[in-house]
């Protein structure tokens, strides 16, 4: 019996993780949907047949929502019976300690009569949009549009920060434990032919990784301990990570456990 085509929907597939879990289910012969606010460079011509790619912005909320009632997430997942959607695209920042983390476009605005006005939409509910509603709505959307699939799953990438709390990163922590609460709620209501699962896949060397090593030591204390895990060799690459996730998702075992380490499988 033919095994039918993996359709995959996977989102910040453009680098870091992302762009190592794109290449490794084009590996496997999958269709990919990817959706990044850029495209993935360095792709064979067989590769780029396999590829479908969407530039969005996922942490513009009104922009989801205005791509999903377009149908385009239905009409390409249509007829597919083993389907996947890895909700990977997240940001750390911002980081600091609440009261700092510059919520309301630049911070404080005074109006003409002096009061302080408050205006939302900074760098920290683009953080939450980016890093829960998104993966929330598309989760939501990726279900109703495969209803009839034989095999759906399901896999947020979260973080060990999800499950421990870290100083300066209280909006990271809190966003990846909704990722994993989510994931285990989900669990509970029985959807049929599907497997759902929160995964921490470790500490992996990319560009957020940069990042938190690039961070005033202000905004995160244990800023020196990730500069010294990149020196002393204790990151993971990004493609041995994405190999372990993807045998993972397609396994099995996948779902069993709402919230695994990728370490500990």
């Amino acid at each position: 019996m033919t095994r039918p085509v993996l359709h995959v929907v996977l989102t910040g597939h453009s680098r870091g993780l992302g762009a190592a879990l794109a290449q490794a289910f084009l590996t496997q012969g999958a269709m990919v949907l990817g959706v990044a606010r850029q495209c993935l460079p360095g792709l064979s011509e067989a590769q780029r047949a396999q590829l479908t790619e969407v530039q969005l912005d996922l942490a513009d909320t009104a922009a989801v929502h205005a791509w999903l009632a377009t149908g385009a997430l239905s009409t390409w997942l249509a007829g597919a019976q083993q389907v996947v959607l890895v909700n990977n695209a997240g940001t750390v920042m911002p980081m600091g300690a609440p009261g700092t983390l510059d919520a309301r476009n630049g911070g404080n605005v005074a109006d003409p009569s002096g009061h302080t006005a408050w205006t939302y939409g900074g760098a920290l509910a683009q953080a939450v949009a980016l890093n829960v509603t998104a993966p929330l709505v598309l989760t939501d959307a990726f279900l109703a549009a495969t209803a009839a699939c034989s095999d759906r799953r399901v896999l947020h990438v979260s973080s060990g920060a999800g499950r421990s709390p870290y100083p300066g990163w209280s909006t990271y922590c809190a966003t990846k434990a909704a990722l994993d609460m989510h994931a285990r709620a989900t669990q509970l209501d029985a959807v049929p032919r599907l497997r759902v699962a929160s995964v921490a896949p470790g500490v992996i060397d990319t560009d957020m990784q940069a990042d938190i090593r690039s961070a005033d030591a202000v905004d995160f204390p244990l800023q020196a301990r990730f500069v010294a895990m990149k020196q002393d060799g204790q990151l993971t690459q990004a493609a041995d990570a994405s190999a372990r996730l993807v045998a993972y998702v397609l396994s099995d075992a996948f779902g069993n456990d709402p919230t695994p380490d990728l370490r500990q499988l």
